[in-house]
């Protein structure tokens, strides 16, 4: 085949999470994009299906990339987990109707089982695992030109004759302005969020350098890493003036984890002069430690950061290995506030076998914190992380893993009944938000900008409140005598947590598709 004439498909399907399909807002898919961006600097024909609006049926996925009739598809979701169930049935539907259809199969998920996916799915050719710009570039390259693959790194795969063959961890990407984002892929005007705001996903960093137990972020990208500020910032503002993007998404799980990067950015967006507004995530002592130029993140657009609070127990969050303490994540609230940035707390449950004494005193330490908005999730344990080997003896009281999106519990109770812990959580949601204090930001503030996210968020967490509940007395799917989270998912592979290579003298290139003179 000349390689000039080969075409990717990037497939986006569409997620089943309660946070996925309650909102009439979408957001483009930064991962696919991401990868996107290097394909076509390749010289590649590139099309993104972006399979969530709709959201579209597996029929009519499977009759529009027939019809796109792409030499490779590469799909993937950023909720890898959850959407995995769905990503299988459409590549058994692929492949019994195209058979020779190469099916690419990335994200953290796959990236971790890998072995579980090749054995198992049939119609998954190969898995991209970690970061997938430089190696879905060279996957793409080489079977463009009919080479063998044992020469990729970051690859695992299924030779024709069954044997699945794992090529080593691809080095991970130092230089993040290295690899662009194929914005060119998507329609700008068919994205929003926050109340109808044109709106974007991106990443400023990658990774964490925390230890917390239960996450991935670390583990998955390996290292910290930020892109350049000044440049980064000039990205924006092109999409705002090209595009008329207003709403700017960090994926980030830790954006300002250099306080000279992050400043140096905020200063670069602000000398832009466009009319942009942040949300994000970080951790409270960050927000602690920036107390001096929380102006600028106010200056620069930032309406709100989520702050992961998890647990009212100190015993709990050195447990999780948190790194973080009850009195700094108060203080970030308070300091969020007093510059007029709304703080979005989210609290987990589940971490130990709680008792409703506990509920009670999560409920009177979050009104102590008084964060403008709330959100409790239920604990998730992954088979990547450490904190999977605390719970592999657990039970599974929920055996569909579209349901493994933090929304619905998965995890039995010995303590306290499910019923009665979903109770609880809505109890502890409808109580923090309707106080007072909550309602007075919610209708009265004075800063406009405050006042739309807050009643944004409130007309967002009524639907997701009524749908939890609904879920659960009416389409639960619960189990009660599941089987333990080892038996569920498989053997612990926190071992194998980091999924990057570290990086070596010598850098893989990225070969051009462009026929030399």
């Amino acid at each position: 085949m000349d390689p000039n004439d080969f075409r990717v498909l990037l497939l986006n399907p569409p997620h089943t999470a309660i946070g996925s399909r309650i909102p009439r807002e979408q957001l483009p898919p930064l991962g696919l994009l991401s990868i996107g961006g290097p394909l076509i600097d390749a010289g590649l024909a590139v099309e993104l299906l972006d399979a969530e609006f709709g959201p579209l049926t597996i029929d009519e996925i499977v009759r529009r990339v027939l019809a796109a009739a792409p030499d490779l598809l590469m799909v993937g979701h950023s909720g890898s987990t959850s959407a995995h169930p769905t990503i299988a049935r459409i590549a058994a539907r692929l492949k019994r109707e195209r058979p020779q259809l190469r099916i690419v199969y990335g994200g953290v998920y796959p990236t971790y089982h890998w072995r579980d996916v090749l054995e198992r799915e049939a119609a998954v050719d190969i898995v991209v695992r970690g970061e997938g710009e430089r190696t879905a570039t060279l996957l793409a390259q080489a079977l463009a030109r009919g080479e063998d693959l044992a020469g990729v790194p970051g690859l695992a795969y299924r030779r024709d004759d069954g044997h699945i063959v794992e090529t080593g961890q691809a080095e991970m990407i130092l230089d993040l302005d290295q690899c662009r984002v194929g914005w060119e892929l998507i329609d700008h005007d068919r994205y929003s969020y926050w109340g109808g705001m044109k709106a974007v996903v991106v990443q400023f960093s990658r990774g964490c350098p925390y230890l917390c137990s239960y996450c991935g972020q670390r583990g998955f990208w390996s290292r910290w890493r930020h892109r350049d500020p000044v440049k980064f910032a000039r990205e924006l503002a092109r999409l705002h003036r090209e595009h008329g993007v207003r709403l700017i998404n960090f994926a980030d799980e830790l954006p300002t984890g250099s306080r000279k990067a992050w400043q140096a950015f905020l200063e670069a967006l602000i000398a832009e002069n466009v009319d942009l507004t942040l949300v994000g995530s970080t951790r409270a002592g960050d927000i602690v430690r920036d107390a001096d130029i929380l102006h600028l993140y106010k200056r620069a657009g930032v309406i709100r950061f989520l702050l992961g609070i998890e647990s009212y127990s100190e015993a709990t969050l050195s447990k999780i290995r948190k790194g973080a303490s009850v009195s700094e994540d108060r203080e970030a609230i308070r300091l969020l506030r007093a510059h007029g940035i709304i703080s979005m707390a989210t609290y987990v449950v589940g971490f130990d076998e709680e008792r409703d004494r506990d509920y009670w005193n999560s409920l009177r330490h979050l009104l102590r914190y008084d964060p403008d908005q709330i959100q409790l999730l239920y604990v998730t344990p992954h088979r990547w992380t450490p904190y999977y080997d605390s719970v592999a003896d657990r039970r599974v009281i929920q055996t569909d893993a579209r349901k493994w999106d933090y929304k619905h519990q998965v995890l039995a109770t010995t303590r306290v009944p499910p019923w009665r812990v979903l109770l609880w959580v809505k109890a502890i949601e409808a109580i923090v938000q309707l106080r007072p204090r909550a309602l007075y930001r919610s209708l009265l503030h004075p800063d406009r900008e405050v006042l739309k996210g807050m009643r944004w968020y409130v007309r967002m967490g009524r639907r997701v409140w009524l749908r939890e509940l609904f879920e659960f007395f009416f389409a639960g799917g619960r189990s009660r005598n599941g089987p333990s989270v080892e038996e569920f998912w498989g053997a612990s592979l926190s071992t194998q947590e980091y999924a990057l290579a570290k990086p070596q003298r010598r850098r893989i290139p990225i070969r051009s598709l462009t026929p030399s003179p």
